[in-house]
């Protein structure tokens, strides 16, 4: 079904009609529900997942109208805590590096349903990942390199499947969060 979407998309795009995608935003015709807030269009590489994908929103202030505004943030615009990148559903997320999987009490639904939060005492951090399905792990699991956490979903986002990677204090809040790309070791797809 979202095939048939993605070639329905495709087809109204090269026509000239089609979906309405927010001001400022740019719809992409491989999910017919993704959203990109962020004009980098390159794809990156992490051993977090497989493939290369794009980034939807950025850490730090954005356009995306799902956030209230931010003092932070000039032009009303809202504050975004992590990192989203697009990535079909299904797209299988795995541990880059040994850590343990603890409680997601007190996130709220803006992470879906599934979340996962993950704690490495070593490099002091959390890392919250939303927006995920099939989740393979529970609170107590220790995760070794390459253990399998979960698959990207579109729960509980409004723009399409993707995952959510959040970098925290270790049990911290939403306060402490920092930007996460080096944790997640984003690096561009060679051509």
């Amino acid at each position: 079904m979202r095939l048939l979407g993605a070639v329905l998309l495709a087809i109204s795009l090269t026509l000239g009609v089609g979906a309405v995608a927010p001001a400022g935003a740019q719809v992409v015709a491989a999910d017919p529900d993704w959203v990109f807030y962020s004009k980098d269009k390159t794809r990156y590489n992490s051993p977090w997942y497989r493939g290369a994908h794009r980034i939807m929103i950025h850490f730090g202030c954005t356009r995306a109208p799902y956030y209230s505004p931010d003092p932070r943030c000039t032009r009303n615009r809202g504050f975004h805590h992590g990192l989203d990148l697009a990535m079909p559903c299904g797209t299988m997320l795995k541990a880059r590096t040994r850590a343990w999987v603890v409680r997601t009490d007190g996130l709220g639904p803006a992470y879906g349903p599934r979340p996962v939060r993950l704690r490495n005492y070593d490099h002091g951090w959390d890392v919250v990942i939303g927006h995920t399905r099939r989740v393979f792990v529970r609170p107590g699991d220790r995760l070794h390199r390459g253990d399998r956490i979960a698959r990207a979903s579109d729960a509980g986002a409004p723009d399409g499947c993707h995952l959510h990677f959040e970098k925290r204090a270790i049990g911290g809040g939403l306060s402490t969060a920092v930007k996460p790309r080096q944790l997640i070791h984003l690096r561009p797809r060679k051509k």
